[in-house]
């Protein structure tokens, strides 16, 4: 499957999850941000790009987790150098360059992008 395959068949699973119009899906959208994803739309991204493309996806395999309640990742309320490490090692599929910028813990959301998703379901099958 080539990345252009990948990038439309996640495209019709955000379009159909978060309502969008699929113009508005680019490779660059932020999820959040650019898309209107809310944290209940990232379940049903998570199940239907299980169904789209038939693999498993763990629990914070694909999003982070317990990231914000652990003190020593999070600090004054932002993602602390131990905090970065940790979400880079968990989420290879994530480009934090310009989150290390401003770590506030409140953007974290705003790094998951078409792309992250599209280079997710690459990895994930391999390729």
């Amino acid at each position: 499957m080539t990345r252009d395959d990948i990038f439309a068949k996640v495209r019709e699973v955000l379009v159909d999850s978060l309502a969008v119009d699929e113009e508005e899906v680019t490779s660059t959208a932020s999820l959040v941000k650019d898309l209107g994803a809310e944290s209940i739309d990232f379940l049903d991204i998570v199940f239907k790009l299980e169904q789209a493309f038939g693999f498993k996806i763990q629990q914070g395999e694909l999003f982070p987790e317990g990231v914000a309640q652990d003190p020593k990742f999070v600090k004054d309320g932002k993602v602390t150098a131990e905090g970065l490490t940790a979400l880079k090692a968990k989420l290879p599929h994530v480009d934090f360059s310009t989150f290390e910028q401003n770590p506030a813990i409140t953007k974290v959301a705003e790094v998951f992008t078409v792309d992250t998703l599209v280079n997710f379901v690459s990895k994930k099958l391999g390729n």
